[in-house]
């Protein structure tokens, strides 16, 4: 269980009963510290905010009109977001930024996630490799430098530093954004903070940001203390956060160091990074929609996918309309983070899996459909179409019927959509670029 799950069903619970009195929120406050306990947060830290929580639900005044269930949650937010860290605001501006960070930590990665978040946004990016003693970081790197669209530099080979950053600062002297991938070691030893001294001195940082896996949990404190003691940094990056049952202790323990978090990231797509914001963050744990984020997502697989208006136009459903919508959703990550930022993170894995593997089909099946069919969805309810469609797409007949059978209860949930002038204006203001 996960440190999300475990603190929604102690939520649960808690909405369930029927009176609130000392022994309900003694019970309440087990449940948290198992959660959070078993999410590798520091035991002090979960102590404190359990004692805080029962103290101010068993001898504060509770507002007139408010539920005391309410109450006790809100607290719980308000506590768990301070102990997470605050938000962060990148500024977009031309700037340099040095990644340092342990083996394993996915720095790599996060570099080409970091460029392509300033790509996104307008800012082009350039990436320096400048790791000199992982095998094949160069190649690495520079491949997903160029599914990023952003600029690379790197000396295949080539052991000095400085001579890499010198060369690479004047290659991507026209980018705004440069970003240097520093090499990472097993431990922080006197080697590798010389080597991290050198690339500072050389590459002058706007900002030297730690990356962290989410996996390490406290441990993040000692690896946050020790390099901001050598190189002082500016902020971590926190990867692995969508596979991880320790995310929490991570975080947490970031705070702990008064270091400040800058980005997540939650998924192996390049646009799977976030900038961190402590409340968004808490509020997914306890299954709050988050419509922000979501409806940023959905923009930049919009983006990715080289959509045009029209094919994202609602007032028209068909199959060529369709197929654009499931080509954004493959490029918004994981099912279950998209079901999260809903606030139904708890769907069961085996509904999500089943979830993703029918979209997969559905793809292929509306690949293989003409033209025509995919503009006129009466021309498949024909026998021989569905059978040529299973067998161009490598599914079969019932996969193939059941995709017409959803695509036509989606039409009528759409026409009745469009019919409710309340659903349209709520809809207008979250996604503001799509036509209904």
């Amino acid at each position: 269980m996960d440190l999300g799950e475990g603190l929604r069903q102690a939520v649960a619970r808690l909405r369930g009963k029927t009176i609130i009195d000392s022994k309900t929120i003694k019970e309440f406050n087990k449940e948290l510290q198992k959660a959070l306990i078993s999410a590798d947060v520091d035991v002090k830290l979960v102590f404190e905010l359990t004692k805080r929580i029962e103290d101010a639900s068993l001898h504060s005044n509770i507002p007139k009109g408010i539920d005391p269930k309410d109450y006790i949650v809100n607290l719980l937010f308000d506590e768990l977001a301070r102990i997470m860290g605050s938000s962060y605001s990148p500024e977009m501006k031309p700037k340099r930024i040095l990644l340092l960070g342990m083996y394993g930590s996915g720095k790599t990665t996060t570099a080409a996630k970091l460029a392509k978040y300033y790509q996104n946004r307008g800012i082009s990016s350039g990436l320096i490799c400048c790791d000199i003693t992982r095998p094949a970081a160069y190649e690495q790197l520079e491949t997903l430098a160029k599914q990023a669209n952003a600029g690379f530099f790197g000396i295949k080979g080539e052991k000095d530093v400085r001579r890499i950053i010198r060369e690479g600062k004047e290659a991507l002297k026209d980018r705004k954004v440069i970003i240097c991938d520093s090499s990472g070691r097993n431990a922080l030893d006197p080697g590798l903070i010389r080597e991290l001294t050198l690339i500072a001195d050389e590459f002058k940082p706007d900002e030297k940001l730690l990356v962290v896996n989410a996996d390490i949990g406290q441990i993040a404190t000692t690896q946050a203390k020790e390099l901001n003691s050598a190189v002082k940094i500016d902020g971590v990056i926190v990867t692995k956060l969508d596979g991880s049952g320790k995310g929490g202790g991570a975080l947490s323990a970031v705070n702990e160091a008064g270091v400040n978090i800058t980005f997540i990231g939650n998924g192996e797509k390049l646009n799977d990074l976030e900038v961190y914001d402590a409340k968004k963050y808490v509020g997914r744990l306890l299954g709050m929609p988050d419509i922000e984020s979501l409806v940023d997502k959905v923009q930049n697989a919009i983006k990715e996918a080289n959509l045009k208006p029209d094919e994202v136009n609602m007032n028209e459903l068909n199959f060529e309309t369709f197929y654009a919508q499931l080509k954004t959703m493959s490029g918004m990550g994981p099912l279950k983070g998209i079901l999260g930022m809903l606030g139904a993170a708890d769907v069961p894995s085996s509904v999500v899996e089943q979830s993703e593997d029918k979209l997969k089909k559905y793809k292929a099946i509306i690949g293989s459909m003409t033209k025509e069919e995919r503009r006129n969805d009466t021309l498949l309810h024909n026998q021989a179409r569905i059978k040529r469609l299973a067998i161009g797409s490598g599914t079969s007949e019932k996969d193939v019927r059941a995709l017409l059978s959803d695509f036509s209860k989606m039409k009528k949930m759409i026409g009745m959509m469009q019919n409710d002038r309340n659903f349209k204006k709520n809809m207008s203001k979250f996604m503001p670029g799509l036509k209904m």
